[in-house]
């Protein structure tokens, strides 16, 4: 791991197999990674990058992470969408891409990549920001999504503003905080839309000083009493970047974590609907 953990952000990585289109704004699109070897088809694997929701931050940063995936035999899909700082950024195109590309991405990335993406919905990889966004997602269409695998997510928007997250991070999402916009911090605050249906596996570090990891642990205490498939794992050596870093001593956490929500997946025959 290198000494500052942030340097995986500007970390180079493998070029993708393709970049495909799920919309027509130009911020709407998504890289696909083919899965290394002969191995069979399996669900894809989106990405959904975090970043404060901030333009500064773009879906390249996952780039080693995706390669990783790959490489373990899952197709991938780094999602971008509209963010902050961008003249048509936040509320609601931010959240309204993630829908969209989440629902178009597995019969795009069957197209690309013939005979290696099965039949059913995706499994979502969010971290922070991105976190948000998958939680956001499965509670929002849950038909769209197999699972989630959320990464030190922002999972209380109320919390992060009253915390100021990146100074002002989650104002500049949604307008305004939750007293100036309440419908909107219900509509996409994942800790207002428990119970979430979709199973989740939420990894967190201890020694995260970006996103807290007291959030973590409240929402899924509070999704678990409402009765959602959700699960903590909590690292107590781990920061905020090792979880998207392939050589940390967290990466094989998120593997097994990403695995097991593989696994416990039924096989969808390709004559049948995706559920």
């Amino acid at each position: 791991m290198p000494a500052d953990p942030r340097a995986v952000l500007t970390r180079p990585a493998p070029a993708p197999a393709a970049t495909v289109a799920y919309g027509d704004h130009p911020e709407q699109i998504a890289d696909l990674r083919r899965p290394v070897g002969a191995g069979p088809a399996r669900r894809l694997v989106v990405v959904v990058h975090g970043g404060f929701w901030r333009t500064e931050y773009d879906r390249s940063h996952t780039g080693p992470m995706a390669a990783a995936l790959a490489e373990l035999g899952h197709p991938v899909a780094q999602l971008e969408y509209r963010r902050t700082g961008q003249p048509d950024g936040g509320w609601p195109h931010t959240l309204t891409d993630v829908l969209a590309g989440v629902a178009a991405l597995p019969a795009l990335a069957a197209a690309a990549m013939p005979g290696r993406v099965s039949v059913g919905p995706p499994i979502l990889v969010g971290h922070s920001a991105g976190g948000q966004l998958a939680l956001y997602v499965a509670a929002q269409a849950p038909a769209t999504v197999g699972g989630v695998l959320a990464l030190a997510p922002v999972a209380d928007l109320a919390e992060a503003y009253r915390l100021d997250l990146d100074s002002g991070a989650v104002a500049a999402l949604l307008g305004g905080g939750p007293a100036d916009v309440p419908d909107r911090y219900a509509a996409a605050d994942p800790s207002a839309l428990v119970p979430i249906r979709v199973r989740s596996v939420v990894i967190h570090g201890a020694l995260d000083r970006q996103v807290p990891v007291t959030m973590s642990r409240s929402w899924v205490a509070a999704a678990r009493a409402a009765g959602s498939p959700t699960a903590l794992v909590e690292l107590p050596e781990c920061e905020h970047f090792g979880l998207i870093a392939p050589d940390s001593a967290a990466w094989p956490r998120v593997v097994a974590a990403l695995r097991s929500l593989h696994d416990d997946l039924p096989a969808i025959d390709a004559e049948s609907p995706t559920r």
